[in-house]
């Protein structure tokens, strides 16, 4: 609830404005039949024409000033509702690229993309609602001080029924909230697990994987029916209930207005502003009632929301940041004993090859437990501030992924200019994929880049990572998708286009090894061997058995 109200309070004058119109609105439709019984009993029974002629132009301005607040009611109303939906997806977007490589570690795919699809509906439609109930709460008031002032009676059969309608239905909205938290909860799950299977797809293919994950996708979607089934039912007795007991309380007040007309205590113009009034009451009535459903739903929505929300960065920022040291600084990792020579090409290599994707996760400060090993200039990356080590150390890992848009600008991502972009795209051997293009870098990128082949998006985001020119650079498995013939020229143009500058390559692979100025061996996560790619395969067996695939003979 917190969180709701942090959001109208950011909206507050838009807020107003609809509840002001809606008020008013509302109020029209409210004091209509107390005019309408005017005219019957001043202008019809008395046969007063002019009389009548008047209160005919008094409900013609009524109605006008009806239309025109109605229309702006409107426009405040989805003027709320869009505020309150993109300042969601803005905040938990920005929150998103604040947590980086920590999101995926403690929240699914699917639940961030259900904020985006469901949840920020439900948020702006309380908003959306919000300048009906208002409307709602003053013509209340207004129609019983009306009907107080005709009968003492019928005053209070409004005053005190219409809340009590409401005691009647409030036991149905926490079995609704309930069944819709877990309902929403199966939603997303529902949706990590297609995103996993489109973005798996081809490998499922690949390994004939395809029917167990479409099993695996109709057992949860099934689940997920049922549980939209169950919340179904309590919402169908919910809908049921907000035209049932509305009508019965207008039956009740007709029938005890007809009754003081046949007395003579009401005139027939009273009777028939009874009656309009008891068919006005169904409106704020349903009114007080969508509210209090869409505000259940949008608790439930505002939970999810601010469980991401309190997610924190693996990587805390230091109390006292440290001295940023030099550039051009010795990185270093304590544990595995690894040292990068500043300006220098150095490659990783390990065996299994998840070790030196640890390592490079450590190397720049993305791994889920971060601690003081990795040092830059001596100083360790902990103490230094986050911004700081995200600018001058960049990972590229096999996981990066383009996102949608126009690819010149999806590439261009810190705004270096045409001369290195066009630089980094020959480095990286993706002129090719250009020439196909019709609109070149004009093109638009499809989400996660999936109008391009696996090899051609690796490139395109060797390419975007090489235009950023960090000063450390950490590129783990970056030709591993790509041919022999281009996998060699981007070893051989890499070590020029990165000349001066600190490069980290975590690979097995012959051709970009044999480029590189410097090999570290891993095993069991340590150095046990450094040298040039020659070198280590001459005196390291064990080095040589990764490299070439050879079975290792005992000595």
């Amino acid at each position: 609830m917190r969180f709701l109200w942090w959001l109208a309070k950011g909206q507050w004058r838009t807020l107003l404005g609809g509840m002001a119109f809606g008020i008013v609105w509302m109020s029209c439709q409210a004091v209509m039949p107390a005019v309408i019984g005017r005219a019957i009993d001043r202008g019809v029974s008395d046969k007063d024409g002019s009389v009548l002629l008047a209160y005919a132009g008094v409900m013609l301005a009524i109605g006008l000033l009806q239309a025109f607040t109605g229309i702006m009611r409107h426009r405040f109303a989805v003027t709320n509702w869009l505020t309150t939906a993109y300042r969601t997806v803005q905040l938990t977007g920005r929150h998103a690229v604040h947590l980086g490589g920590t999101l995926p570690r403690k929240v699914s795919t699917g639940e961030v993309v259900a904020i985006g699809n469901t949840d920020i509906s439900h948020l702006g439609q309380v908003m959306d609602v919000s300048a009906r109930f208002s409307g709602a709460i003053v013509s209340f008031v207004l129609v019983a001080v009306i009907l107080l002032q005709t009968s003492t009676t019928l005053g209070l059969v409004v005053l005190l029924g219409v809340p009590g309608l409401m005691l009647l239905i409030g036991p149905l909205l926490s079995p609704l909230q309930r069944r819709s938290a877990a309902q929403r909860q199966l939603m997303g799950e529902l949706s990590n697990t297609a995103s996993d299977i489109v973005g798996g797809l081809r490998v499922l293919r690949g390994i004939g994987g395809e029917q167990v994950f479409h099993d695996r996708y109709r057992r949860e979607s099934q689940a997920t029916r049922r549980a939209g089934v169950e919340v179904a039912r309590v919402q169908s007795v919910l809908d049921a209930l907000q035209v049932f007991l509305p009508g019965v309380f207008v039956v009740v007040v007709v029938w005890l207005g007809a009754r003081y007309a046949v007395a003579g205590r009401i005139s027939p113009g009273e009777l028939v502003a009874f009656y309009g009034y008891a068919a006005f009451l169904m409106i704020p009535l349903r009114t007080a009632t969508e509210y209090a459903n869409k505000v259940i739903r949008a608790r439930v929505s505002a939970q999810r929301v601010c469980r991401l929300l309190a997610l924190e960065p693996d990587v805390e920022e230091p109390v006292e940041p440290a001295a940023a040291p030099p550039e051009g600084s010795v990185l270093a990792d304590a544990r595995s004993g690894l040292r990068v020579r500043p300006g220098a090409i150095t490659a990783v290599v390990s065996e299994p090859a998840d070790e030196s994707a640890e390592l490079a996760d450590r190397l720049g400060l993305c791994a889920p437990e971060p601690d003081d090993d990795v040092t830059l200039g001596g100083v360790p990356l902990t103490a230094l501030p986050r911004a700081d080590v995200r600018r001058r150390i960049v990972v590229s890992d096999t996981a990066a992924t383009l996102f949608s848009g126009r690819l010149g600008d999806r590439l261009d991502t810190t705004g270096a200019g045409g001369a290195r972009l066009e630089q980094a795209l020959a480095t990286a051997s993706a002129d090719d994929i250009l020439d196909a293009l019709p609109d070149r870098l004009d093109a638009v990128v499809s989400e996660r880049g999936r109008s391009f082949s696996g090899g051609q998006r690796q490139r395109l985001v060797l390419a975007r990572v090489l235009t950023g020119d960090p000063e450390v650079l950490v590129l783990v498995e970056p030709t591993s998708a790509v041919d022999a013939h281009t996998e060699a020229r981007i070893a051989a143009r890499l070590r020029a286009h990165r000349a001066g500058r600190t490069t980290v390559v975590t690979t097995s692979s012959p051709l970009m090894l044999d480029a590189v100025d410097e090999v570290a061996f891993l095993r069991d996560g340590v150095v046990v061997a450094t040298g040039t790619h020659t070198d280590l395969l001459r005196d390291v067996p064990a080095y040589r058995t990764v490299v070439t695939r050879e079975t290792e003979v005992p000595a």
